[in-house]
């Protein structure tokens, strides 16, 4: 049933409606301010990652809500763009948003190779040695970013070194991550 026919049959309960909250800022300006989510208290937006290779995005905070799409990749980066109760609005790196149980998500930040195949280097340096070329779409692990550098030190399955932060999708512009 849909939300308007739910709420025209008589019996079954209407899921609460989310509060509204601003648009978040979109992922290329600068570091998140310091909004907090009023369930976690932690940043919001925030990126996370998807805990498994199936996950529902639903178009409501609730199970009621009809699956709009099902993520079928498990460390996946996103960001949480509002909370409310166990749910999290979140929006995928083409900017889809919907809502995901709390316990579907994990706090290991990723990262997603955006644009063309980039270059992973030994050191933060465009002329240090290449370590390994990532095709667009590779998912890695964020080690740390330092907030004043470009790069981020990163890792894929059999290769760690240094990738430019405007090679990749999961981490903020002056963003340090530890």
């Amino acid at each position: 049933l849909s939300c308007a026919a739910m709420a025209e049959t008589p019996g079954l309960p209407v899921p609460p409606t989310p509060p509204e909250h601003p648009q978040p800022p979109t992922r290329d300006v600068e570091a998140p301010a310091a909004a907090r989510g009023p369930v976690t208290g932690l940043p919001v937006p925030r990126f996370v990652s998807l805990r498994s290779d199936e996950i529902n995005l639903r178009a409501g905070p609730g199970t009621r809500f009809p699956v709009e799409w099902t993520y079928r990749r498990a460390g996946l980066p996103v960001e949480i763009v509002r909370e409310f109760d166990t749910w999290r609005r979140i929006r995928d790196v083409d900017g889809v948003e919907g809502w995901v149980q709390q316990a579907r998500l994990a706090g290991r930040r990723t990262f997603l190779v955006r644009g063309e195949e980039r270059t992973l280097r030994a050191s933060p340096d465009p002329r240090a040695e290449p370590v390994a070329r990532l095709e667009p779409g590779v998912i890695g692990t964020i080690r740390r970013c330092e907030a004043a550098s470009d790069w981020c030190e990163v890792s894929v399955p059999g290769a760690r070194g240094f990738l430019r932060r405007e090679a990749m999708w999961g981490v903020y512009p002056g963003e340090e991550v530890r």
